[in-house]
């Protein structure tokens, strides 16, 4: 039977498929342009809108698991076509958000959550924290200069690599071991964004000038290119986190049995992409 992979263009979804590729699985890649998807040679490519479910069918006939992205508005409808398909396992990638008071990003997250948990299908639950790849936020100010402007650059975070999270989904979807739970994931490491912006400066070789915002001022800038719902889930988190050290006890490590990647380790595979 074969694997779904939703989302197979984003951070964790491409590296989802190459590891289900590498080990040998019938794969099945979506997204809502399918000639868009760049896949390994023989990747069947399907195309599927989590919000059309004029798409379901077709992208879950002969499909046995998936790997879901938490789309809340048509899940109930896809996980009903997934059922109807005889999918036997649903692996969500959700958020370490989730169960925040009034965030509206967590809620995004636990309502397909509950869809999940509800649908009678076997599941796993993907909480990650932070991705490391946010830290490309700051390309466009590190090619124009050495100053970065940054809110709240005391916030502690722990963000954790891309590849980890696709390592620990691939477990899901491959074995029993995580059917039915929840798992938290963070990176190995309290960082403070000034000490992120330390490391790349580092890495690249570069002394970087933090510009700190305010929070007003910051909102204004992100609102550029950031959705509102997102911004205000950002803002709230890192304006909790300054001084505060971030959880680093949930690695993929426990998990996949590899130590966890640090972000030195990210800055160096993507400083053609920073600089």
């Amino acid at each position: 039977m074969t694997i779904l992979v939703t989302g197979a263009r984003g951070n964790v979804g491409r590296r989802v498929l190459q590891g289900l590729y590498a080990a040998g699985h019938s794969l099945r890649a979506s997204g809502r342009n399918p000639a868009e998807l760049d896949v390994p040679a023989g990747v069947e490519t399907v195309a599927l809108d989590l919000n059309d479910p004029e798409t379901f069918v077709a992208a879950l006939a002969g499909v046995s698991k998936v790997l879901l992205y938490a789309e809340p508005d048509g899940i109930v409808k896809f996980l009903d076509e997934a059922e109807k398909a005889g999918v036997e396992k649903v692996v969500l990638l959700s958020s370490s958000t989730v169960g925040t008071p009034g965030d509206p990003l967590a809620h995004h997250h636990e309502v397909a959550e509950q869809a999940v948990v509800a649908s009678g299908l076997t599941y796993t639950l993907l909480r990650p924290g932070a991705f490391m790849s946010n830290a490309f936020g700051w390309s466009y100010s590190l090619k124009a200069g050495d100053t970065i402007d940054q809110v709240f650059p005391e916030a502690q975070i722990a963000p954790v690599h891309e590849d980890d999270i696709a390592d620990v989904a691939v477990v899901a979807l491959t074995e029993s071991s995580l059917d039915g739970e929840t798992v938290v994931l963070s990176g190995p490491e309290s960082l403070t964004f000034r000490r992120q912006l330390e490391i790349v400066g580092e890495v690249l070789g570069r002394t970087l000038v933090i510009n700190t915002l305010s929070r007003e001022e910051g909102e204004a800038q992100m609102s550029n290119f950031v959705p509102p719902p997102v911004l205000a889930s950002l803002l709230a988190q890192w304006e909790a986190a300054v001084g505060v050290t971030a959880d680093t006890s949930a690695t993929a490590e426990r998990v996949t049995g590899k130590p966890a990647r640090t972000f030195r380790q990210w800055v160096e595979e993507h400083s053609a992409f920073l600089a």
